[in-house]
């Protein structure tokens, strides 16, 4: 069970983070949110998909592997892509909220939060968050820019889920998957852009999607659809041993 604590360096001057890639480490998933700023770095290992979530919300993907808690990319030895996506390596951390006073008025201020019970959270070992004098590390520095740029591409994955939605552009697929031990396997529950509906766009609607940052993730997601076959070259390796 999550813990969540807003960090401050005299609670949490021990506390370190261990952030080497391992299933103990909670890195044993399906898939994770992504987000357009890093949809260049994303689609040259993973496909891009849409999920819609338990709440109705609707957002992009990239997708590890074909079941629950399967990470093709994770073995014993760590995870095997240049990239990590920001929604994993932002763990064990998340933003918080703390009340604030602004000219009478009650507002939210954004904070550090860390996640105390999570297996990365430690006293022994992994890379420290505040230095002897109370200063943040490079690394809780790093850690916090990370997490405001999530931030801010959460309001942004809103927008570019809405504008593709709004133009018909996204449909939901079922990916039939061959396996080499002679299995067949359905991908379920995932959305994409219809490539078709895509072709048909006016050059007006091309130059708005230009105009709002939308066409380049969108193209992006289309292209990186052709990592789905990679994935499967990456079970069938592994149902082989």
């Amino acid at each position: 069970m999550s813990t969540f604590a807003l960090l401050n360096n005299v609670d949490h001057k021990d506390t370190r983070v261990i952030t080497e890639r391992s299933a103990r480490y909670g890195d044993a998933v399906m898939f994770a949110m992504v987000f357009p700023f890093e949809f260049r770095s994303v689609q040259a290992f993973y496909p891009i998909l849409f999920h819609r979530d338990q709440r109705g919300e609707m957002y992009p993907v990239a997708l590890f592997g074909f079941e629950a808690g399967e990470n093709l990319f994770l073995d014993d030895s760590g995870w095997h892509a240049r990239y990590v996506p920001a929604m994993i390596r932002r763990q064990p951390f998340l933003i918080g909220f703390e009340a604030a006073t602004k000219q009478g008025e009650g507002e939210q201020r954004r904070m550090l939060s860390l996640d105390m019970a999570h297996p990365r959270v430690s006293k022994e070992r992994g890379e420290p968050l505040f230095q002897p004098l109370g200063g943040r590390t490079p690394f809780l520095e790093e850690m916090a820019a990370l997490l405001e740029t999530i931030y801010q591409g959460a309001e942004l994955n809103k927008k570019f889920v809405q504008a593709l939605q709004e133009l018909g552009l996204i449909e939901y697929v079922t990916f039939d998957i061959a396996l080499a031990d002679g299995s067949r396997n359905q991908l379920l529950g995932f959305f994409a852009i219809d490539e078709e509906k895509v072709r048909g766009l006016s050059g007006e609607v091309l130059g708005q999607l230009s105009s709002s940052g939308f066409l380049m993730p969108l193209f992006m997601m289309l292209a990186s659809t052709a990592n789905v076959r990679t994935l499967v070259e990456m079970k069938n390796s592994r149902l082989k041993g």
